[in-house]
């Protein structure tokens, strides 16, 4: 089976850490967050641009390891630059890993309970970042999965099993 680097993009607050977990289940890879590595490296983040490309440098080397060391990998961070997205795809193609991109979504409404009830989680983004990564999200230019989280973590499932089904569900469509 071919290593596979997934990109679980999307803005704070819209469950992008539910989705990427799952993936990396299914694909049994690694799971890098951008909030852990920040916190990891940086013990006061200001949240600046300069620390964003220090955390994504770290990230995709990181990533580069996992891949070399013979696993797949989930990347999970906002990713709201098209630059970034195609330094991952780029990656994966000098890695020769499968790239894979997933954009979660979630209705506002939502996403304002969710992120009001966090507690303990390594995010540090409130709703006023969300609204700001808002107006300035790059749209994906490049072939991706669109995960909806808006209606609860089974309908999540369901999304991402269709794209990412276990090995018994593969099993089981390849026989049908």
């Amino acid at each position: 089976m071919t290593d596979s680097l997934v990109v679980v993009c999307g803005l704070p607050g819209v469950g992008k850490t539910t989705v990427a977990e799952t993936i990396a289940d299914r694909v049994d890879g690694r799971l890098l967050r951008t909030d852990v590595v920040r916190k990891e490296i940086l013990t006061d983040p200001d949240y600046t641009e300069e620390e964003s490309r220090m955390v994504y440098d770290e990230l995709f080397g990181r990533a580069r390891a996992t891949i070399e060391g013979g696993d797949s990998v989930v990347l999970d961070g906002t990713f709201q630059d098209e630059e970034r997205r195609e330094k991952a795809a780029s990656l994966s193609e000098v890695l020769d890993a499968e790239f894979r991109l997933v954009k979660v979504e979630c209705d506002v409404g939502v996403v304002k309970k969710r992120i009001r009830s966090r507690e303990g989680d390594e995010s540090d983004a409130d709703f006023e970042v969300h609204e700001m990564y808002r107006e300035t999200f790059d749209p994906l230019a490049r072939d991706h999965v669109t995960v909806d989280n808006s209606d609860g973590l089974e309908s999540t499932l369901r999304q991402v099993d269709e794209h990412f089904p276990t090995s018994a569900t593969a099993v089981g469509d390849a026989s049908v």
